[in-house]
């Protein structure tokens, strides 16, 4: 009887101090829903895009791409350029960029297409991007074998990795900086305003009264005042 009552004892014990540790642990919680989609938190999750990360913020680019993203349907291509990309600029190449200059280098390397890896093959150039069209602004890629080569008239190179993709949003890793000439030549001179066209004058601006014609006219009117004045005299004679 004492060992089964110990037994039984020994069981309720074990119960109670193991239940309250059942009880405190919670299930597995379910992954969070996939959210909006974030261009930074994209590149953030790549590891090596901090600069280019940083020119976004202070453009302000990551809010309008995130809201074309999420508030339309409009699709992005970015290639993205590395942190090494821009360690390999010419020292002082951004701190020479004003604010407008440092959004359309941003915006240079956004194509406002959806282009997955298959459609570069065969993909129309020039490619019109971000910072408008015009041959300053546009850029062309060609491909050789699986090689994605993009050319700005400055800048060669190739995408290096594919970062992110989906239907709407494609980000690729390019380990150069894409130079626009818009901003890293010389912008051609304004042409100069036409000469504007000389005024036609008038008859009677263009030919003034000459002084032989004033001459005549002043004789013509004491040669009339002269016989008025002989006219008169006749007159009162042969009133006499």
């Amino acid at each position: 009887m004492v060992p089964q009552f110990l037994f039984s004892a020994s069981f309720i014990l074990l119960f109670l101090l193991y239940c309250p540790t059942i009880l405190a642990q919670s299930p597995a919680s379910a992954p969070a829903p996939a959210g909006p989609t974030n261009v930074t938190k994209v590149l953030e999750k790549g590891g090596q895009f901090s600069v280019f990360i940083r020119l976004l913020k202070a453009t302000q680019e990551d809010v309008t791409l995130n809201g074309q993203l999420n508030n339309t349907n409009n699709a992005i291509t970015i290639f993205a350029p590395s942190d090494s990309a821009f360690s390999s600029l010419k020292s002082g190449t951004l701190n020479s960029l004003n604010d407008q200059e440092k959004a359309e280098l941003v915006q240079f390397h956004i194509i406002p297409q959806f282009l997955s890896s298959s459609q570069f093959q065969t993909v129309s150039n020039p490619l019109t991007t971000q910072a408008g069209s015009g041959g300053r602004l546009e850029l062309n890629v060609t491909t050789t074998g699986n090689s994605v080569n993009i050319t700005t008239g400055l800048t060669n190179t190739s995408v290096s990795g594919t970062i992110y993709t989906d239907n709407q949003l494609a980000v690729y890793q390019v380990d150069k900086v894409l130079l626009p000439l818009d901003i890293f030549t010389p912008k051609p001179p304004t042409p100069a305003p036409a000469p504007e066209k000389p005024k036609k004058r008038s008859k009677a601006a263009a030919s003034p009264e000459s002084p032989a014609d004033a001459s005549g006219a002043v004789s013509f009117a004491v040669l009339n005042n002269v016989v008025f004045f002989g006219v008169c005299m006749v007159a009162a004679i042969y009133s006499l």
